[in-house]
């Protein structure tokens, strides 16, 4: 692989407080599909905290709003863990969990390989995706770039965004 790497963020706002006994059931699996992501072909990295998961670090002020970044060796690796894997069965009951969003709740992006993104900058990526749809910056799994042919990444700080 071209000495690049596909970030990805996908964010949600829970039903409830992660507490609630209506969050049990996706509380009771996230650890279970954290280490099935740590043993699937081509996974590089994930987010978390001291809890062993991502729950507790807030890219947003809204403390419902939960984030799962992670770092994977190609799409199609990440691809087959999200959608051809024991995942999918937590995915398709996603809306018990959470809200449906006016804006995207997904988004990938090229990472050079060793360099790991934060919140700050995926939150970025998220909002580029929001405000332009899919570009080589910014984009989906049914609208997929290329990873760039020279390290020269274009950081999503450096992007203007409108808004604050």
């Amino acid at each position: 692989m071209n000495g690049f790497h596909v970030a990805q963020l996908n964010v949600g706002r829970s039903v409830a407080p992660l507490d609630d006994p209506i969050m049990a059931g996706f509380m009771d699996r996230l650890a279970d599909i954290n280490a099935l992501g740590e043993r699937s072909r081509g996974y590089v990295w994930r987010l978390q905290g001291e809890t062993g998961n991502a729950t507790t670090i807030h890219a947003y002020d809204d403390p419902r709003m939960i984030i799962n970044l992670t770092v994977w060796e190609s799409i199609e690796d990440l691809y087959v863990f999200a959608y051809r894997s024991g995942h999918m069965e937590v995915f398709r009951r996603r809306r018990e969990w959470f809200e449906q969003l006016d804006g995207p709740s997904l988004v990938l992006w090229w990472v050079p390989a060793g360099e790991l993104p934060t919140p700050a900058e995926a939150r970025r990526r998220l909002e580029l995706l929001a405000a332009h749809g899919p570009t080589p910056d910014a984009f989906t799994f049914k609208t997929r770039f290329d990873p760039p042919k020279t390290s020269a990444v274009v950081s999503a700080s450096r992007v203007p965004l409108s808004g604050p």
